[in-house]
C-alpha cells in the first residue's frame, strides 16, 4: 500500500507517523521546509485523551517536552479581580502544553529513521498534474493549504475572517507555582498564558487588528491589571499569523482528500486546533485498521467512510468553538452573570471538560 502525504508540517508529520506504524508505505512531498519556519514562539495544548493517544499510537514524548496543566482560570476586562470561570479536575491533569518545533524535530528524526517513509521536496512544476494522472499512490493527502490541489480542487469552504493576528510569544520569569493556564478575554481579544516550566510562559494573544502592535509594554499593564504573578525577566520574539474560520464543504475528490487545517480552521482561544486534528488521525486510522483487518482495498472509500464519520460533528464542534468566541466578545455584566451560572453547575462544567478533552463523537 502506497500513499502519498502533501506537507512537512506538523499535522503530516504526526499523520505520517501513524500510518508509518501500520506498516504502510509513505511518501512525503513538500513545497517549502514548514517544520524549519521559526515556530520557537509558538506551542500547542494537547488534551489528555489525545496526548496518551499520542503517546500510544504515534510516537512517545520525551518527559522533557510537556508540561502538565491541571487548572485553568478565566477572567474578562470588565470583571478583573475576580474569575468568572475555572476547571479544575480534581488535581489531575487537564492537558499539556509543548512546543511546535519540537514535537516537529521528533517526528522528523523517528521517521528518517524508517525505511517506508520518503521525503522529497516537489522541484517539478509538473509534479501536481503528474501524480494526479498516475496510479502510482493509493491515497493522497493533502496537508498543505497553499498547494495547487488546494486551491483548484479543494477549494469550496465555508469561511468567516475574524480580522484578528494572534501574536505569540514566550516569556522568561522567576520562578513560580506554574501549573495553571490562564485565558483573559479583553476588550482587544482573548489572551492566555499557558506554562511550559515554572520558569517560562507561553503567551497567545488574539487581537483585533488595529495600528497598535502587540509589545512588551501592553504584556505588561494586562499582567498589572489582572494581578498576575508573572516577573518578567525576557521576552522572546513576538511573532504573528492572522486569525480565520474556515470549514472544509468537500474532504474528498476522487483519491485525493484534504486533512487538518485544510478541513477545518478555528480560533485559538480554546486551544482545540491541533486537538481536532489529532482526532481526526485517530478516526482515519481506525477506518483503516478495519480495511485491513478484513482484506480490503485501501482506496478512496476510506475517504468516504472518513468523511461520513466526522464531517457533521467537526461542524458541531467547531460552531461551538466560534460561537463561544463571539459570546465572549459582548463582555460585560449580563454574559459574565451567565457564564458565571454556568461555572456553578457541576455537572455542566464536568461535559465541558470532557468535550475539551474527547471532542463531540458518539
Amino acid at each position: 500500500m502506497n500513499i502519498c502525504i502533501l506537507g512537512d508540517g506538523l499535522t503530516a508529520l504526526a499523520l505520517s507517523k501513524s500510518l508509518i506504524n501500520k506498516k504502510l508505505n509513505v511518501s512525503m512531498y513538500y513545497e517549502k521546509d514548514e517544520h524549519f519556519k521559526d515556530f520557537s514562539t509558538r506551542t500547542i495544548g494537547i488534551s489528555k485523551d489525545n496526548f496518551d493517544y499520542f503517546n500510544k499510537d504515534i510516537i512517545k514524548f520525551k518527559n522533557s517536552m510537556f508540561w502538565e496543566i491541571k487548572k485553568i482560570d478565566v477572567y474578562s476586562e470588565t470583571s478583573k479581580e475576580e474569575k468568572i470561570i475555572e476547571f479544575e479536575k480534581s488535581g489531575n491533569t487537564l492537558f499539556y502544553i509543548l512546543k511546535n518545533q519540537l514535537i516537529c524535530n521528533l517526528l522528523n528524526a523517528e521517521l528518517k529513521k524508517n525505511k517506508l517513509f520518503k521525503k522529497k521536496k516537489i522541484i517539478n512544476p509538473n509534479f501536481y498534474k503528474k501524480i494526479l494522472n498516475e496510479k502510482k499512490f493509493d491515497l493522497i493527502i493533502n496537508c498543505d493549504n497553499k498547494n495547487v490541489i488546494s486551491k483548484d480542487y479543494l477549494n469550496k469552504k465555508i469561511f468567516k475572517d475574524y480580522n484578528s493576528s494572534a501574536y505569540t510569544t514566550l516569556i522568561k520569569h522567576k520562578k513560580t507555582n506554574n501549573n495553571k493556564a490562564i485565558q483573559i478575554f479583553t476588550k482587544s481579544g482573548p489572551i492566555a498564558f499557558l506554562p511550559i516550566s515554572d520558569f517560562e510562559t507561553s503567551i497567545v494573544f488574539s487581537k483585533l487588528d488595529s495600528k497598535n502592535k502587540f509589545d512588551l509594554k501592553e504584556l505588561e499593564t494586562i499582567i498589572y491589571d489582572y494581578k498576575l504573578k508573572f516577573k518578567i525577566k525576557n521576552i522572546s520574539q513576538i511573532n504573528k499569523f492572522p486569525l480565520h474560520f474556515s470549514l472544509a464543504r468537500k474532504y474528498h475528490k476522487k483519491n485525493i482528500m484534504a486533512f487538518g487545517d485544510m478541513l477545518h480552521r478555528i480560533h485559538p482561544h480554546a486551544g482545540q486546533g491541533f486537538n481536532m486534528t489529532v482526532r481526526d488521525i485517530k478516526i482515519l486510522n481506525s477506518i483503516i485498521n478495519e480495511h485491513l483487518s478484513l482484506g480490503l482495498q485501501i482506496d478512496s472509500q476510506i475517504f468516504e467512510k472518513f468523511e461520513t464519520r466526522v464531517k457533521h460533528f467537526n461542524f458541531l464542534f467547531s460552531s461551538g468553538i466560534d460561537f463561544i468566541y463571539e459570546f465572549f466578545k459582548i463582555n460585560n455584566n449580563l454574559s459574565n452573570k451567565i457564564v458565571k451560572s454556568f461555572g456553578s453547575n457541576k455537572h455542566l462544567k464536568k461535559y465541558l471538560t470532557k468535550y475539551a478533552d474527547q471532542g463531540i463523537y458518539f
